[in-house]
């Protein structure tokens, strides 16, 4: 699998296409999902200027190609923090979907309605069929590597 290794000026440049794409007034919240969603949601909440934004702490990946059978949640907000609100949630990647699916059923379980807003999208590695970001900046089959990412020096 190639490698596509991203700059902050990239990401920038990809934010600014993922909220080209959005409108602040349909959004009561942005729900950042952790690790890889945090730096995109903060940037997409300056953009937008969304200043609630909310933390969903999840693992599934433990590294390239591994991961977990299931998501699992170290945190998530408190169901009155989501009932009836608009909530945009903000990962770096669709790979499988596993994730966004998981999240994304969290807040409808809560009674939130989600927006899932992505900077990449795998098509090709979904594993829900009929389900996909409902914004995206950019699709690929290359694994990424994010400058937030890269090993200190």
């Amino acid at each position: 699998m190639s490698k596509d290794i991203h700059s902050w000026d990239r990401i920038n440049k990809l934010v600014c296409d993922l909220t080209g794409q959005l409108k602040a007034e349909d959004y009561d919240v942005v729900l950042a999902i952790t690790r890889g969603g945090m730096i995109p949601a903060c940037l997409i909440s300056e953009h937008l200027d969304i200043r609630n934004v909310l933390t969903a702490a999840v693992m599934f990946y433990t590294g390239e190609g591994e991961t977990m059978s299931e998501p699992h949640f170290f945190q998530f907000p408190g169901d009155s923090l989501l009932y009836e609100k608009r909530v945009l949630i903000v990962d770096d990647v669709w790979d499988s979907g596993k994730t966004a699916m998981a999240v994304k059923g969290r807040v409808l379980k809560a009674g939130g309605k989600p927006t899932v807003a992505v900077i990449h999208y795998k098509p090709e590695s979904n594993r829900f069929p009929g389900e996909r970001p409902d914004v995206i900046a950019l699709e690929t089959s290359a694994w990424i590597v994010y400058p937030w990412e890269l090993d200190c020096e």
